[in-house]
């Protein structure tokens, strides 16, 4: 890395500079977790809103349902959610805006460590790693999307609302509920990278195109297997997440066909 044109920075100066990448970085998340913690009213209507029965995700569907000629309306439902402990709700409420901060600095924290390894990279390879890097934090928020949308409320729904008899009533703790919440983002921002796997594996010609268009067939197997676990079992559930997934697989064949 270098401090001014033809200045080589010494180990001891690297270290300096990625100490005060750090504290930059630090300092950004701290100051949106502040944000995130102070709303309070506002983070947790938003997190919790996937609970409700009339969410948006609900709505579309009928309505789109009810394009076609069908008369569908998805039966109302409640969940209470309860704390057991007596620092469960002030314990995840930090542990909520933590993770909320991270994702709301990383952004900044690309940025930053792009910023800090660039100087080593060529002209080509610079363009080429923020090409690369835009296109993977683009599909993880897609999946983060994903999950928030369609996956979290109707796996919720469906687990929510399941019982094996009337005499047993479920109490969901809101541990679970952002557990379950925080793992489903996460799988569904890491499932996304699958067109940014295929570009890496294509550019070292493990697979090809026409690889992939062959194996087609038993790939879209092994997206609904995948589906299958990830969702209840439920059949709208199913499609609904199986279908961007294999659109995710027929962008990695483009993919892999424009390195070719």
């Amino acid at each position: 890395m270098k401090v001014n044109k033809g200045e080589l920075l010494t180990f001891g100066g690297h270290l300096e500079v990625f100490r005060q990448m750090l504290f930059r970085i630090l300092g950004v998340t701290i100051i949106i977790a502040i944000v995130v913690f102070y709303f309070k009213d506002t983070t947790w209507k938003l997190l919790l809103a996937p609970s409700e029965w009339d969410f948006y995700t609900y709505r579309c569907l009928e309505q789109a349902i009810q394009t076609i000629g069908i008369n569908f309306r998805f039966e109302k439902f409640h969940v209470d959610l309860i704390a057991t402990d007596l620092s469960s709700q002030f314990m995840t409420h930090i542990s909520t805006t933590a993770y909320l901060s991270l994702l709301g600095a990383s952004p900044y924290i690309l940025y930053e460590l792009f910023r800090f390894i660039s100087p080593a990279l060529y002209e080509n390879e610079r363009r080429y790693s923020v090409q690369v890097t835009g296109i993977i934090y683009l599909l993880f928020i897609l999946g983060v999307l994903m999950s928030y949308f369609v996956l979290f409320p109707i796996s919720f729904r469906f687990l929510g609302t399941y019982n094996v008899s009337a005499k047993v009533i479920s109490n969901i703790t809101l541990d679970s509920y952002i557990s379950t919440f925080i793992s489903l983002t996460l799988i569904m921002g890491i499932v996304f990278q699958l067109p940014v796997i295929a570009f890496f594996l294509g550019k070292m010609g493990i697979i090809t195109s026409s690889m992939l268009t062959n194996y087609r067939k038993h790939s879209f197997i092994a997206i609904m297997l995948v589906a299958a676990i990830i969702t209840p079992p439920d059949l709208m559930t199913l499609v609904l997440v199986t279908i961007p997934l294999y659109l995710l697989y027929e962008m990695s064949i483009q993919v892999v066909r424009w390195i070719e």
